[in-house]
């Protein structure tokens, strides 16, 4: 235990590289998760090379991104002797998106989804770390960067599903990807989402955004 403490946020961001994943946030003494640091993990711009290579893509079985996320997470965890959870893991469900806001790098954004300080909305936690230590974190501006944003994330819908004054239109969103101009957004992933100035970023290849659509959208 003594070795673990020594960890720190640049260790577990260079763990998290090494799997293709990003550490998108961290929070200490989390609600609902176990006393310690518990770290969050999204794909990052090395996932889509690394999962396609992994047994789980190849496979042919169902829930590929679930079952790789559910054994690369648990490699990390284990020689840290943490705990995992997963957003798939319930009823019920880990509250990902409280410990996503409570780590200061998620904000809600104009359209309803959450914003990521670096990746915009192009978000994919796969899974969290719970530490049982504590990892000293850097501190947080905790400023919104949808503040300072003409928010193209609202106008680009073609159908207006997400909106700033209305829930998301899951029907409208959904009669729209089976039309033949929705195919855009199977093939490349939402419009809103790669409004976002900061989705570049995420630098996610077509084929991911594909894939993540179909799971969406069957």
């Amino acid at each position: 235990m003594g070795a673990t403490h020594r960890v720190t946020i640049e260790d577990l961001q260079g763990k998290a590289k090494q799997y293709g994943l990003l550490l998108m946030g961290a929070l200490n003494d989390a609600p609902s998760a176990p006393r310690g640091t518990t770290a969050l993990f999204g794909t990052g711009p090395d996932f889509w090379e690394t999962f396609t290579n992994a047994s789980e893509y190849l496979d042919g079985l169902r829930d590929p991104v679930d079952r790789w996320s559910k054994r690369v997470l648990s490699e990390l965890a284990s020689p840290l002797n943490a705990a995992t959870s997963f957003p798939s893991d319930g009823p019920p469900y880990p509250p990902f998106i409280a410990w996503a806001l409570s780590t200061g790098r998620f904000f809600q954004s104009p359209v309803g989804m959450m914003v990521h300080d670096r990746v915009g909305l192009m978000i994919s936690l796969r899974g969290a770390l719970h530490l049982p230590f504590t990892v000293p974190l850097p501190a947080t501006t905790a400023v919104s960067p949808c503040n300072t944003c003409q928010a193209p994330c609202v106008t680009s819908c073609p159908v207006g599903a997400l909106s700033r004054s209305a829930p998301y239109n899951l029907a409208a969103c959904h009669d729209f990807l089976d039309t033949d101009n929705g195919q855009d957004c199977m093939s490349r992933g939402c419009i809103a989402r790669r409004a976002c100035p900061l989705s570049t970023a995420a630098q996610r290849p077509n084929a991911q955004s594909a894939l993540h659509m179909k799971a969406f959208h069957p």
